[in-house]
């Protein structure tokens, strides 16, 4: 049964809309791919819970580690509390280290699960940091806490460093101490600074090349204690640059949510094989796994045409998801998870389900199923139905 529904345009007028309707591909069983493939992953917020959403954090844990068995079992991993967990914009320290432990203890009861976790400084107040010393025994003590749980670490970008840090020697300093400690080799994680502005100028300098230089050096130091590094500028050229600077051993985890197809299939290019392709980190494969699924299986088993026919037409949405201000692309990614059924709500930490306009999340719906992303076509035009009649749009 065909299903059609009036959705806001553009210029906030009422269109009739008339779905495809085709679920995603599901991906071949037993596959193993030729990529290393991180989902950073959402949390559900309670919204039953006595607590004031924009001061306090409410996680459903049961819903949320849900979605992380549903990553792991289309063969994703899980880059736990980063960024697109709300880390930094309503989960702080306490709950991210509930979350990390939880996320561990899961994975277990998974064949084949793997997950990192997120390492920062966001324990600290920022109006009271002053020293680099402070940024160092901040990411200290959040390593020990997670390394205690048998946790692989990724080395998030601090806002505390870019604060108080006069000069890459600095971040030189603090990763250095950081990566000698580490107990297995980690991910960095260089955040640009259209995702939180407070990390403009990371590694110490505004120009993108002179801070890959200082970042390239941290990392050939320290070749042995670094997996790999994944990088969110949303520049796929300085991706590839960097990733051809690389050393062999060390490899580029996307971070790209506008050209991750082209820059996962690769180029070829480069002396040794991380300098010609890139692994993946993103938070774009929690709203589109099983299609990320799918095409990486296709990938590993030779089918490029394949890999592009199913990642490809998920770009336009990520590229709508992550659409400036870049940092609110959160709202998008739940939104997704809602419509497909994932979680009963859409709700989140820090009442940040209202960063997005219902014209935004119009024009969402429309990319999804354009993009055979709907999982359950009758449940998400419901879905989307309520939503709009919560805005008067009946």
């Amino acid at each position: 049964m065909v299903q059609r529904i009036q959705l806001p345009n553009s210029h906030g007028q009422l269109e009739g809309y008339e779905l495809v309707g085709n679920t995603p591909i599901q991906p071949k069983p037993g596959i193993k791919f030729n990529r290393i493939a991180y989902s950073a992953a959402h949390v559900v917020s309670n919204p039953l819970a006595p607590h004031d959403p924009w001061i306090d954090c409410a996680v459903d844990w049961d819903a949320t580690i849900a979605y992380r068995k549903h990553l792991w079992k289309l063969g994703l991993g899980v880059a736990e509390a980063m960024d697109t967990a709300q880390r930094g914009m309503g989960l702080d320290w306490p709950t991210s280290l509930s979350l990390i432990e939880r996320s561990i203890d899961a994975s277990k009861d998974v064949p084949g699960a793997f997950v990192a976790s997120g390492c920062g400084t966001d324990h600290l107040n920022l109006d009271s940091v002053s020293s680099v010393d402070q940024v160092i025994a901040a990411y200290e003590f959040q390593m020990e806490a997670i390394e205690k749980l048998g946790g692989k670490l990724i080395i998030m970008a601090s806002r505390a460093l870019a604060r108080v840090a006069k000069s890459p020697t600095d971040y030189e300093r603090v990763y250095d101490r950081i990566l000698s400690q580490a107990k297995q080799p980690v991910l960095l994680h260089w955040l640009g600074d259209v995702f939180d502005p407070a990390l403009a100028g990371y590694w110490g300098n505004l120009d993108t090349n002179k801070a890959m230089d200082t970042a390239l050096g941290i990392i050939q130091a320290h070749a042995h204690k670094v997996d790999g590094i994944k990088i969110s500028l949303l520049d796929k050229d300085k991706e590839i640059q960097m990733r051809r600077r690389l050393p062999e051993s060390v490899r580029m985890y996307t971070g790209d949510d506008f050209n991750y197809a082209e820059l996962i299939a690769g180029d070829g290019q480069g002396e040794h094989v991380v300098h010609g392709q890139s692994d993946a980190l993103l938070g774009i494969f929690d709203a589109i796994a099983p299609a990320a699924s799918a095409a990486l299986a296709e990938l590993a088993q030779g089918n490029l045409e394949k890999f592009h026919a199913i990642l490809g037409p998920t770009v336009p949405l990520s590229r709508h998801i992550f659409k400036a201000p870049t940092r609110f692309y959160k709202t998008g990614v739940v939104f997704m998870a809602w419509l497909n059924g994932h979680q009963k709500h859409f709700t989140m930490v820090g009442g940040q389900q209202s960063t997005r306009s219902v014209i935004h999340l119009a024009e969402l719906f429309k990319l999804a199923d354009a993009a055979n992303l709907l999982e359950q076509p009758d449940l998400a035009s419901h879905r989307m139905k309520n939503m709009l009649a919560m805005h008067g749009i009946e």
